[in-house]
């Protein structure tokens, strides 16, 4: 079973990221609305340092969607670009943030680094 966004935000987002490129610096505001209430999760993204708060404060890419598709974002099922053109979420504020986001999560199960594929392929010539 996987993970949902909020096991993972809880335990697994917080601190060094060194997939991040060393530029990445902002804040994202998640809501993940559930029936009637939402809950905020603020991240604070410094290079490749990552802290996690329980906050409403703006921020400059604040996401908004439901709990199941952040579950699924979480689980590497669904990217949040392609969750974004169907309108299963809703991003304002600095877009290029989405992608951090993609790679604060963990992707796929059955996902390979491509680097690791291609020296495969060398390697076997």
């Amino acid at each position: 079973m996987s993970v949902s966004a909020m096991e993972h935000l809880t335990r697994g987002t917080a601190g060094r990221h060194p997939e991040l490129p060393e530029t990445t610096s902002g804040t994202i505001r998640l809501d993940l609305r559930d029936g009637g209430s939402t809950e905020h999760w603020y991240l604070t993204v410094d290079r490749q340092d990552v802290r996690v708060d329980r906050l409403t404060e703006e921020a400059d890419l604040v996401v908004g969607a439901d709990r199941e598709v952040f579950d699924r974002i979480a689980a590497g099922r669904l990217h949040p670009a392609a969750a974004l053109l169907r309108n299963d979420l809703t991003a304002r504020g600095e877009l290029k943030l989405l992608m951090t986001l993609r790679r604060l999560f963990p992707g796929p199960p059955d996902a390979r680094d491509p680097r690791a594929v291609t020296g495969e392929r060398v390697a076997a010539r």
